[in-house]
């Protein structure tokens, strides 16, 4: 173009229609044909994480807790000894019967040499026959009281053991009413464990009862009951319905994986289908909003103001404002 050279402001204006026109032409291009669609009917119900066994870790025996390993969050592994109860009492016991065991000793060592005299003197005529039973019973005698001795002594050496305070599966700690010093009674809890396994406990209306069967999909919203509108949905599984009603509610448990990493009693949304409707999904970016207002763009060059409902992934559903064989186009 020569140096100089004004370009007509009439034909600038025609370029930029031409440019506007050429983009309304390309918009047309991703036609949605508008149909009607069976889908589920979902229920949103707010449900609670709650471990599928809660265990409470319990003295075995009575005495006074010595140690503790754990506080509240902590994770244990099975087998693993958390807490150590202590009874002074068992170990004057031992003193005592280890006393009485040594005495025992002695006094079978004795019989012993009893019995052996009174053999070697039957063998060569010198007693008599009563005399070496009188021997063979007293040393029995002994042998036996010492062998119970040592069982009683095995027995307080197993309570001693049992002062052991043991984890029975893998969790997190919730709980742990017990403290270094404190005396407790057998059978006392010293903690209580969130078994590594989560459920997402939820209450329907009687209602919607004859709806749940376990196995059932369900919907997962995000963390909290507060739910981000945008936000994609994980997918569960009913484990199991209670077979009874309570208040007019029926309870139910449903499987999600990742519920390791949220907290027990916590709080989130669950979508139940409970029947199914007649509706329209349209892709999510055939809708735009303009001053507040939802609107989809037809074919026809036209637009239309709708009302939106649930999303579903990338497709939102259209309540009102379209019509089964409207073509709408992308913006």
């Amino acid at each position: 173009m020569p140096q100089g050279f004004k370009v007509p402001v009439e034909v600038c204006a025609r370029v930029i229609l031409l440019a506007f026109g050429l983009a309304g032409e390309l918009a047309l291009a991703g036609e949605i044909p508008v149909r009607m669609e069976t889908a589920d009917d979902l229920k949103a119900v707010v449900a609670t994480v709650e471990p599928v066994h809660l265990l409470a870790l319990r003295a075995r025996i009575g005495g006074t807790v010595s140690s503790l390993k754990i506080k509240e969050g902590d994770r244990v592994s099975s087998g693993e000894e958390i807490a150590k109860v202590t009874d002074e009492k068992l170990f004057l016991q031992t003193q005592a019967l280890d006393q009485r065991i040594r005495s025992q000793q002695a006094q079978r060592d004795k019989a012993k040499a009893d019995f052996d005299r009174a053999k070697d003197l039957l063998s060569r005529g010198v007693t008599t026959k009563v005399l070496f039973d009188q021997a063979k019973t007293a040393l029995d005698v002994a042998e036996r009281t010492l062998a119970a001795m040592k069982n009683d002594r095995g027995v307080i050496e197993q309570q001693a053991v049992e002062g052991g305070v043991i984890a029975s599966a893998d969790g997190r700690v919730l709980t742990v009413p017990a403290a270094v010093g404190r005396v407790v009674m057998p059978g006392e809890t010293i903690a209580t464990v969130a078994e590594d396994r989560y459920i997402l406990r939820l209450e329907l209306p009687e209602r919607h009862a004859k709806f749940v069967r376990a196995g059932d999909k369900v919907q997962i919203g995000g963390r909290g009951v507060e739910e981000d509108a945008g936000g994609q949905r994980a997918s569960g599984r009913v484990r199991i319905v209670y077979p009874e009603i309570k208040g007019g509610r029926v309870i139910a448990d449903v499987e999600v994986e990742g519920l390791g990493d949220y907290f027990v009693g916590e709080r989130t949304r669950v979508y139940v289908p409970t029947g199914k409707r007649n509706t329209i999904f349209i892709p999510r970016e055939a809708v735009y909003r303009r001053a507040g207002v939802d609107f989809v763009r037809l074919a026809n060059n036209g637009e239309v103001a709708v009302q939106t409902g649930e999303l579903r992934g990338k497709q939102i559903e259209i309540l009102s404002g379209l019509k089964e064989g409207d073509v709408a186009v992308s913006p």
